[in-house]
């Protein structure tokens, strides 16, 4: 019986979290949620459920802890000091997460929920701190510190999530040219009288690049948040009555 438990023990041992989590990603990108499961997780480790469930309890902590070690390296990899040209580092933390979304489709469905469910979880308050620091290094004064992150960080997951979603969608034509092909000639086919500012930009909707436009709306974003706080001035007041 002590042998046993020392056998035991030791295969707890080797099974650690990170190797558990690194499973279960992998499970993810394959066949996303659905696809994830513990006896599909117990066979790609080769080990009982027992040995899964002393390091995670659940289906849902597995979804956060893969969730929060693929945004983990996310930021490491992008992870400049915030001081050193805030602005490139805000697109370098962009670009890192919209990437990873686009790496693992499912991401960004969990990053949703985490967000709406979880805010004082470890995931949010990863991005918001990457995020943030380098929103206060750009000289934002402290009073938009939180209203100026949050815009950034909406934009960011907004975007990523939309751009991986059109990626992935069923039943759209083979290849990127030919799917905003489609779109672009539907909207030439619409109404003047009711969409003719559609019908306007619809060969740029054709033309455009999914990376460039993400790090236009970057920028857009940031030169809102330094006209209303340029470095230096006071803090906005809000108008009467509000």
């Amino acid at each position: 019986m002590a042998t046993r438990t020392r056998r035991s023990q030791r295969r707890t041992e080797a099974l650690s979290r990170e190797r558990i989590v690194e499973a279960a990603v992998e499970l993810l990108d394959a066949a996303g949620e659905g696809g994830l499961t513990f006896r599909a997780l117990t066979q790609r480790l080769a080990t009982g459920p027992g040995a899964v469930y002393w390091h995670v309890a659940n289906k849902d902590e597995l979804l956060a802890a893969a969730t929060e070690g693929v945004v983990t390296t996310a930021l490491t990899e992008a992870a400049a000091p915030p001081e050193d040209s805030p602005r490139e580092g805000v697109r370098a933390v962009a670009l890192g997460l919209s990437g990873a979304v686009e790496e693992h489709p499912w991401l960004a469905t969990q990053l949703a929920l985490q967000l709406a469910r979880n805010p004082w979880g470890t995931v949010t308050a990863r991005i918001f701190e990457s995020l943030g620091r380098r929103v206060r290094a750009l000289g934002v004064p402290e009073s938009g510190w939180f209203t100026a992150t949050s815009a950034l960080l909406h934009y960011i997951l907004g975007a990523a999530g939309q751009n991986a979603a059109n990626a992935t969608a069923p039943g759209t034509p083979t290849g990127r040219a030919e799917f905003l092909g489609a779109v672009s000639a539907a909207w030439k086919d619409l109404d003047p009288d009711d969409y003719p500012f559609t019908r306007a930009v619809a060969d740029q909707m054709r033309e455009h690049d999914d990376r460039e436009q993400f790090l236009a709306g970057i920028d857009f974003v940031l030169t809102g948040i330094t006209t209303l706080h340029p470095p230096g001035a006071p803090p906005r007041t809000p108008p009467a009555g509000t």
